[in-house]
């Protein structure tokens, strides 16, 4: 029975039972109103009151847990559904609350999924030209101011060896850059060797100190799933060298009883206050397409910890 008929049904009983005890009882209504019968009336009413209020309390609990879902409801941190109770229209509403939340998660994951595939595809692409392009172009310049230098002057085979190192220096920049976006190590020689490049350069460009650690037993991982690891590592460090102000960072990957788990924690001033920006929506949407789960807060001792557990036969 839905809520309006048992509300309305509740009320009928009540008034009907009122309209009795006047008509068949000995209670009757004089003018003035006697003391007798003011406290009939007042006890009918305050016990429709105590009915409705009960009914309304047990009927209506159901939608404001519902309220409380569509309020703290985020797809990009999926959480538990809210209980199917009640009855009548209650129960279907959260149902199709539910089976709302399936349809956009899914719609999301399936749309998240097409567009970081999309971007890992122009990342390969963008890279690609800029070996093959850029980086060709500029060693040719390299060989050309090599072969000009060894046929200048004195004062102006200085000028041309400045000109060189800097040329050399922007085809190292590229090269970095390039590394970034596609990571070969991570195709040619595997997630653990990959990580060690990519702490390694962050090093070797920022004041970090970086600390590593992997389990020697690790299980193997999809393409997608190592990808993800990879990603979410560099959105991390990337994260803390540009943001952070951190002196150390610590990188972990280990074994867990049903798959693999990434930390990352540094000692640098924190997330604080911030919301969160699109490189830790990037990172979640991430975690999503391979069922992983990414959780980012403060670390035990300050600073930052990001912590990615990837189960066991992701892709």
């Amino acid at each position: 029975m839905s809520l309006f008929w048992r509300i309305f049904l509740l009320n009928a009983a009540v008034l009907l039972v009122a309209m009795l005890l006047l008509l068949l009882g000995p209670v009757t209504v004089s003018t003035p109103v006697l003391f007798t019968e003011a406290m009939i009336m007042i006890g009918g009413l305050a016990a429709m009151l105590v009915a409705n209020a009960v009914l309304l309390r047990v009927g209506l609990a159901p939608l404001k847990r519902l309220t409380r879902a569509m309020t703290t409801t985020d797809l990009l941190r999926p959480g538990p559904r809210p209980a199917v109770t009640g009855h009548g229209g209650i129960a279907d509403l959260i149902e199709t609350f539910n089976s709302m939340l399936d349809r956009l998660e899914a719609e999301r994951g399936d749309s998240a999924a097409r567009a970081l595939t999309a971007q890992e595809d122009e990342r390969r692409r963008v890279a690609q030209e800029l070996h093959d392009e850029v980086g060709q172009t500029l060693t040719a310049v390299l060989l050309e101011l090599k072969r000009v230098a060894d046929h200048a002057p004195a004062p102006v085979r200085d000028e041309l060896r400045q000109v060189q190192e800097t040329t050399r220096g922007s085809l190292d920049e590229i090269r970095r850059i390039a590394r970034r976006l596609r990571p070969g190590d991570l195709e040619q020689l595997g997630l653990i060797s990959a990580l060690k490049a990519l702490t390694t350069e962050i090093s070797g460009h920022s004041d970090l100190t970086v600390r590593r650690r992997f389990d020697p037993d690790l299980p193997e991982l999809g393409e997608e799933a190592e990808l993800v690891v990879y990603r979410v590592a560099q959105e991390a460090i990337t994260n803390t060298a540009r943001h952070a102000g951190a002196r150390n960072l610590e990188l972990a990957l280990t074994r867990t009883d049903d798959g693999v788990r990434l930390r990352i924690r540094d000692d640098g001033r924190g997330l604080g206050a911030a919301t969160e920006g699109a490189g830790i929506r990037g990172m979640r949407e991430r975690a999503l397409l391979v069922g992983a789960e990414l959780v980012v807060g403060p670390g035990p001792e300050g600073g930052t910890e990001v912590r990615l557990h990837v189960p066991t036969g992701s892709r």
